[in-house]
């Protein structure tokens, strides 16, 4: 046993480095990389040429590798794609690092072969075992007990291992920039609202993770030697100890990963209940990865939530049936003829297995593009069936009952793989499906009677009348006619009730729950739909090739699959024929025109993946998105399109704003995604005022703090920071200049102390020190974690840092929300004292009373307008019912020079009512 402890620790150790990495990157961007294990392979094929090939010493080449070129490749790749990346659906970011998955160990075979070729003394890369490594070669053994022994190989991992271990400890817990990694993960946006660059901390994170898999990959080539496959499969193992790490913490997924590879060693040897389970002790990975994540995955609220992946928009919606599909019918016209004409019988061959396989394509339509749940398991259901069907057909079973019966099994393996999508959804469901799908490849079709050994099984073409399919032209017509249907189909259904019940669970299960939609029906039938088509087309390509053997389609196969389909579109239908077309002829079109080399087509396919950074609805939907843009550009507006709406005139706002002003806003308007809120919004900050901002909800209130903060950038009009144009400025710099924004609902990191949120506004310990002085009921606790305090101490402590280095502007989104009368009480004294210490105030709050107390000027934002703006003593009843109703101002009322207190008796907030969600924004909340 302990002979097989100090081995699995061994594994141990290289599945707590790549888990450490994923946790970092994870925390950092909000991707889980799936290329983590390429970037490993790609760091040892390096250090294996350069060390074995050219003869470079293997210690000076492994830390130039680890400690320059792996983190260097890390950036790169979060300045050019992971950046873009986080801004996009989970389908687009699950696909791009595919991508790269993909990608990367083909393109470092493929500059191999580029040296090789142009004369370097290179040697063979792929699966190439019995490697040398950073120590002796051969290694040194040492015999620690009777039976019990080490090597070097196995001591420099657990010292390279251990080393790593403090170190992490020590930059996360005791530097700068630790502090600020852990910020940046605790809430990234408000990171940037304190003048560090959440960017730079992502490039960073990505370093630290890239260098942490080319340590593990240089320390594994001695053990796992140069195979892609099974690097690729040691980081899904790795996933299992991020997951006990809950993505979140690297103490957990650090110590996870050690547990694993003893683990891992221990049921490989005792678990005798598996010896009649062909492969299982291979599988316990995959086992407890599918076991952690439907255990340890927090249920997400789901009341109210919009879609994660917005639909592009069509714009060919309400068009003409020939308008919409007419090119489309006449483009598979003419394919169909061409078999019969022009195509010679090789490339008829091609283009009948690129039809066949779009049938396997179109059933990630379904449940990708469709239910927006990404499925890791297509390729275990196209086993499934075609082996299915091939067992069947071996016993005499005519075709079609065989692929019926082969449809079906696949259809119930995609109901049964559903299950985890009742309970977890995104990127954990896809890790999940693909725990299921290595399952069925190292367990399920290692079955003898399923496999029929390494042979498998003969799927002849079949004939049926006058038809012989046997002849290729025959089977691509008869391929195309399918998709032709299934496309129909799939088009028909997302019109159809069943269709737009789909979409209502897609976009909020809550509200199709509440008009009797059923959730868990709907998702086992988009599940059961995707994995029957799936099978179907599985038995169909398997028929093309005659034959199915079990490690025809992998799991990873089923990946290249899905990059391929979402790069080209997924959620039209059409285009995933048009990426089967792709997958099929790209290859050979390669090989016959560019080079003869296997490489290039698959890094051609990575990078399709890659695209999506730029293009998240896939190449085939930019087409169209673009030529739309070109002819709205070209046409300008239309000429009898109505002016917008111009706000009343405000009569106390000043014609040209003062540039010496803390804060100005010019005409600003502003909103998302192309809506807008903000109507050319012009107000001015001083230095030393109070502006207190009154509106419904819903009139923009929050949008122009933000577009103040500089977390929203304006469409029209400028922003000034003490007389300098900051329009086209970020966050951070718009904080660095004195900008500073207290966001709704706290400007705090809950998950690091009181003193760790001190530190991050003030670096000088002197400075925090007169800061605790200064409130002893924070000093008194100053070691405890910032969310378990009360909302009133939260928000003392998101303003106690400013007074003691005040901004020169401080923008307070509704800082007395959610807080007692004493906590409001004194949230505003503090208010008060950054005023006197002449920091300009802009304060947007529902308590009217104490904000006007408070207050040197008031405006009223109405339809994101200023409907009238001017000194607290001439607001009056009728501007301070627009400002909560939301009703028309009436530019002729008069002031009236009541106190506020008799608008609002005895100080009370008035009386709010919010529907449920996390989608709402500030301006989505109704509050009469």
């Amino acid at each position: 046993m302990l002979d097989l402890i100090l081995s699995g620790l061994v594994s141990g150790a290289l599945y707590a480095l790549l888990a450490t990495g994923l946790v970092l990157s994870y925390s950092a961007s909000g991707l889980f990389n799936f290329a983590h294990g390429a970037t490993a392979f790609l760091t040892a094929l390096t250090f294996y040429e350069l060390h074995s090939g050219l003869g470079w010493p293997a210690v000076p080449t492994a830390l130039l590798l680890v400690l320059v070129v792996a983190p260097a490749l890390g950036w790169g790749l979060d300045v050019l794609m992971f950046r873009k990346l986080a801004k996009v659906g989970q389908s687009a970011q699950i696909v791009a690092t595919i991508g790269l998955l993909v990608a990367l160990p083909a393109l470092g075979l493929w500059m191999v072969e580029l040296l090789t070729d142009a004369g370097a003394p290179l040697k063979p890369a792929e699966n190439q075992f019995g490697l040398p490594g950073v120590g002796p070669d051969p290694a040194v053994t040492w015999q620690l007990l009777p039976g019990v022994g080490i090597d070097s190989n196995q001591l420099i991992t657990w010292v390279a291992t251990a080393v790593v271990a403090v170190a992490l400890w020590v930059l996360l817990r005791h530097t700068a920039l630790g502090l600020r990694l852990r910020a940046a993960v605790d809430n990234r946006e408000l990171t940037e609202l304190r003048g560090i660059s959440a960017d730079r901390l992502s490039s960073v994170a990505w370093a630290l993770s890239s260098m942490l898999a080319g340590l593990a990959g240089v320390l594994a080539t001695p053990l796992l030697g140069l195979s892609a496959h099974d690097y690729t499969l040691f980081l899904f193992v790795s996933a299992t100890a991020a997951v006990l790490g809950r993505f979140a913490s690297i103490p957990l997924a650090f110590a996870g990963g050690l547990g694993l590879g003893v683990l891992q060693n221990l049921a490989a040897e005792y678990a005798s209940f598996a010896d009649d389970i062909t492969g299982f002790r291979t599988a316990v990975p995959f086992v407890l990865l599918f076991a952690g994540l439907l255990l340890l995955t927090r249920r997400q609220r789901t009341a109210g939530t919009a879609a994660v992946d917005a639909p592009p928009p069509d714009y060919l919606a309400g068009m003409s049936w020939g308008r919409r599909w007419g090119p489309w019918a006449v483009a598979g016209l003419l394919l169909g003829i061409a078999f019969y004409t022009v195509t010679t019988p090789f490339w008829s061959g091609l283009l009948a297995q690129g039809l066949a396989i779009s049938l396997v394509f179109l059933s990630f339509t379904i449940v990708t593009g469709i239910g927006a749940m990404v499925s890791l398991a297509q390729a275990a259901f196209v086993t499934a069936a075609a082996l299915t069907a091939g067992l069947l057909m071996s016993h005499g079973v005519p075709f079609f009952a065989a692929a019926l019966a082969g449809t079906a099994v696949a259809a119930l393996l995609g109901t049964v793989t559903a299950l985890p999508a009742l309970r977890i959804g995104g990127r954990s469901l896809a890790l999940a499906t693909l725990a299921l799908a290595f399952l069925a490849d190292q367990v399920l079709f290692q079955m003898g009677w399923l496999r029929n050994g390494d042979t498998g099984w003969e799927i002849p073409r079949p004939v049926f009348g006058p038809v012989d399919l046997s002849d290729d032209r025959a089977f691509g017509v008869a391929m195309l006619v399918l998709a032709a249907l299934c496309v129909a189909g799939l088009a028909w259904l997302r019109g159809s009730a069943l269709g737009r019940a789909m979409l209502a669970v897609r976009s909020a299960p809550s509200a199709a729950t509440a008009v009797g939609v059923s959730v868990a029906r709907t998702k086992l039938l988009l599940f059961a739909l995707s994995a029957g088509l799936a099978g179907f087309g599985g038995v169909m390509y398997a028929s093309y090739n005659t034959r199915i053997t079990a490690t025809d389609f992998t799991a990873m196969t089923g990946l290249i699959w899905l990059a391929v389909v979402v790069a080209a579109g997924l959620r039209r239908p059409q285009f995933a024929v048009v990426a089967g077309l792709v997958f099929a002829l790209v290859p050979h079109v390669m090989e016959e025109y560019a080079t003869e080399s296997t490489h290039l087509p698959v890094i051609l396919f990575g990078l399709a993946g890659l695209a999506l950074a730029n293009d998240p609805d896939g190449y085939c939907a930019a087409v169209p998105t673009r030529l739309h843009r070109r002819r709205a550009t070209a046409a300008g507006p239309p000429a009898d399109a109505a002016p917008a709406a111009e706000a009343k005139p405000v009569p106390d706002t000043p014609q040209k704003p003062d540039t010496t002003a803390a804060l100005s806003l010019r005409g600003v308007s502003a909103g998302y995604d192309g809506a807008a809120v903000l109507h050319g919004v012009s107000l001015e900050l001083r230095a030393g005022e109070v502006l207190a901002l009154l509106g419904a909800n819903g009139a923009g209130k929050s949008t122009l703090c933000k577009a103040a903060a500089g977390l929203l950038r304006p469409t029209t009009g400028e922003v000034l920071v003490g007389g300098r144009d900051a329009t086209r400025e970020g966050p951070v710099k718009r904080s660095r200049d004195g900008v500073v924004l207290v966001p709704e609902g706290r400007g705090i990191f809950p998950s690091l102390s009181i003193d760790e949120n001190l530190a991050l506004h003030l670096p000088d310990p002197a400075a925090r020190t007169a800061v605790l002085d200064r409130f002893p009921s924070l000093a008194a606790r100053r070691r405890v974690l910032a969310g378990s305090l009360s909302g009133g101490e939260q928000q003392m402590l998101a303003l106690a840092a400013l007074l003691e280095r005040p901004p020169a502007v401080l923008i307070a989104d509704e800082p007395s929300l959610g807080l007692a009368p004493k906590a409001a009480d004194e949230a505003f004294a503090l208010l008060a004292a950054l005023r006197d210490a002449g920091t300009a105030l802009l304060l947007v709050e529902e308590k009217a009373v104490e904000v006007l107390g408070l207050a040197d000027s008031v405006a009223y934002l109405a339809a994101g307008r200023v409907a009238w703006h001017g000194p607290r003593s001439e607001v009056d009843t009728d501007q301070l019912t627009t400002a909560y109703l939301g009703l028309a101002a009436d530019g002729d009322s008069e002031p009236v020079q009541d106190p506020p207190a008799e608008v609002l008796p005895d100080g009370a907030p008035l009386p709010r009512q919010e529907r449920s969600g996390e989608d709402r924004t500030d301006e989505e909340v109704i509050r009469p």
